[in-house]
């Protein structure tokens, strides 16, 4: 489904709030209007602009004087895993994977909800809700896959990818967390990648990079990464 074309988007701006990543600063976020034309092609112009989805939501962080949370992607080709990764790679090589198209699942929402009380306990992901889930990882105007991993049939992870005619983006991955020590986030990258790769398609995108938050800065670890920086895409990170 496209969106006319002759419509233009418009886009609102929250009040500043408090910041998720960093203590003692405030967020503020754009937003293009949730009732507005959005279709696969918008988002990805939107996606190389900077902007993310949640559901139906597109948005994009500019907190005033804070740049920390910078966009960013992967080149599919010219990606080369560290020492780190391949054992990773290795460590899960007795998974299955199976790419199947977005709709709701029962089991997939029971491993999310492992998920998110185990690792955001009390950071207002915990406890949620079956219509909060499908909320927040659906979309009606997207191609959305359900990457599930399974260890000898039980499902240990699942990886929210979406399919841009530029690329992959990396929505949200959820795994068993028992089996953090395999590494199953670094897993699920890694397919994504070899996943664009296999497709022809140039760029994994990893959401956002920030450096000052553990939770955020393993990603420019995937090498060589790009940052949207002062409306440029640039080489980030080591090397």
């Amino acid at each position: 489904m496209h969106a006319p074309r002759n419509i233009p988007l418009i886009f609102y701006a929250t009040p500043p709030d408090h910041c998720p990543y960093l203590e003692g600063r405030e967020m503020t976020t754009v937003f293009a209007d949730p009732h507005g034309p959005m279709d696969v092609e918008r988002y990805g112009r939107l996606l190389d602009a900077g902007f993310r989805r949640s559901g139906h939501h597109v948005y994009r962080h500019q907190c005033r004087g804070c740049d920390a949370c910078v966009p960013i992607r992967v080149p599919a080709a010219a990606f080369c895993p560290d020492r780190s990764q391949r054992r990773a790679w290795r460590r899960n090589a007795d998974l299955q994977t199976v790419v199947r198209e977005a709709a709701f699942d029962g089991e997939h929402f029971a491993l999310y909800t492992r998920y998110v009380n185990q690792r955001h306990r009390g950071g207002g992901m915990d406890r949620p809700t079956p219509e909060g889930y499908w909320g927040f990882i659906s979309s009606r105007w997207c191609e959305t896959w359900l990457v599930e991993f399974r260890l000898q049939g039980r499902l240990v992870g699942v990886a929210v990818t979406d399919r841009l005619p530029q690329g992959l983006s990396a929505v949200y991955t959820f795994f068993d967390p028992e089996l953090e020590r395999r590494g199953p986030g670094t897993h699920a990258i890694l397919w994504q990648l070899q996943e664009a790769r296999r497709l022809g398609l140039p760029w994994v995108y990893l959401g956002y990079w920030n450096p000052l938050t553990p939770k955020m800065a393993y990603k420019v670890r995937f090498q060589p990464a790009q940052g949207l920086v002062d409306g440029l895409w640039q080489r980030v990170g080591p090397g």
